[in-house]
């Protein structure tokens, strides 16, 4: 048993459990604000997900490498609350030994790995009470202390289903993109399949007013969720050529090609969706401490800005081609872009191009079985297999 007050241990417990408390009373309770001087949390991120990051880069297979970043976003959260609470048990035990008041029932020695210990099962309110605290100070930290242990079960039952669920939100909408732009998602093929059939042209106003205020209000809503709870920015979508960052990149294109310029479709809403897409790009790209990379390539080169010209013509669309629609392009990606980019290469997510170069399927048309099941019908009828890429294909 320590024979006299050891003040260093005392300052160091307090500083520790102040830091602890403080960090989780803003990630779980007041989670709003874009940064911080000092965030413990935040820290934990940079020193796990660097590593984490690392080992996946080593992964050749792409489906591989994805599934490996998927798993990241679900267990850190698990070890951070791990982290929390080893802190926490360090802190009290360091108050414990400062000042002393401890005995063990086969009366050996009080050494600070006992009253770790003892701090453990105290925190997790087991009781063996094969250490017992006798004076005053002690008691009343071991009462404290198993309080808290109860407070952070309540943060852990709390924090996880409001985690869970903002993750699904976020999920629906992206999920709905699928059938709308394509998989991965881009702009062009948003716009033409909007456009309808080829004995439809154009797009209709009122449908895609709608479309940009549903992704205006998920834009907000992905803004306030992954501020709140930065950890959602490591949890992936269910398809690798899927991902929050990837929409966001899609509406921010849709809406620049929107404010360029196309004939026949009014500009106004598109306007109040690039304002908040683009906010929730620029705020989260401080969120996930993401970087500037002056050396990114670059997405929309004159070859692929002719070939977007003559698919959107194709479909109806005639899309502004003046020098002066060209730099207002240049100058609203130039809003968005970099901060993306950034994102997209510190949390290792592939973005989509404006136009896929190759027609792909869409996720909701690649059934394990579907493939051989149109093969079979089709032979039968003595027709060759042809597999369609958007709705109006089917039906």
């Amino acid at each position: 048993m320590p024979s006299h007050v050891h003040i260093p241990a005392i300052i160091f417990g307090v500083i520790i459990i102040w830091v602890v408390l403080l960090d989780a009373f803003e990630t779980v309770v007041l989670p709003r604000r874009v940064t911080r001087h000092f965030k413990l949390t935040a820290w934990f991120y940079r020193r796990t997900w660097i590593p984490w990051r690392k080992i996946a880069s080593n992964i050749q297979t792409p489906s591989r490498r994805q599934s490996f970043l998927g798993y990241f976003g679900p267990l850190s959260v698990f070890l951070l609350l791990a982290f929390w609470a080893f802190n926490l048990i360090l802190g009290f035990a360091l108050l414990q030994y400062g000042i002393g008041g401890h005995e063990q029932l086969s009366n050996e020695p009080i050494t600070f790995g006992r009253l770790l210990y003892h701090s453990g099962e105290t925190f997790f309110t087991l009781g063996y009470g094969d250490i017992v605290p006798t004076s005053a100070g002690a008691r009343v930290l071991s009462v404290l202390e198993a309080g808290m242990g109860f407070a952070f079960l309540g943060v852990v039952i709390g924090y996880l289903p409001v985690v869970y669920d903002s993750f699904s939100r976020r999920e629906i909408q992206i999920s709905m993109l699928d059938a709308r732009a394509g998989s991965p998602p881009t702009a062009v093929e948003l716009l033409v399949r909007l456009t309808g059939k080829s004995d439809e042209p154009g797009v209709n106003q009122l449908v895609l007013d709608q479309i940009l205020r549903d992704w205006e209000r998920w834009s907000t809503e992905l803004l306030e969720s992954h501020i709140s709870y930065p950890v959602l920015s490591f949890f992936r979508s269910q398809h690798n050529n899927q991902s929050w960052l990837a929409a966001l990149q899609t509406m921010l294109d849709v809406t620049s090609l929107l404010l360029t310029g196309i004939e026949g479709i009014q500009p106004g809403q598109a306007k109040l969706t690039f304002a908040m897409a683009r906010h929730a790009a620029v705020d989260l790209a401080q969120v996930v401490n993401a970087r500037y990379d002056p050396n990114a390539p670059e997405r929309l080169s004159d070859a692929d800005f002719q070939t977007m010209l003559e698919t959107l013509a194709t479909a109806g669309l005639k899309l502004r081609n003046t020098e002066e629609s060209r730099q207002k392009l240049t100058r609203l990606r130039s809003m968005y872009e970099p901060y993306v980019s950034a994102m997209a290469g510190h949390l290792l997510i592939d973005l989509p191009p404006w136009q896929n170069a190759t027609k792909a399927h869409d996720d909701w048309q690649a059934g394990p079985w579907d493939r051989l099941i149109q093969a079979k019908g089709l032979a039968i009828l003595g027709q060759k297999p042809v597999w369609p890429r958007a709705i109006d294909d089917h039906f």
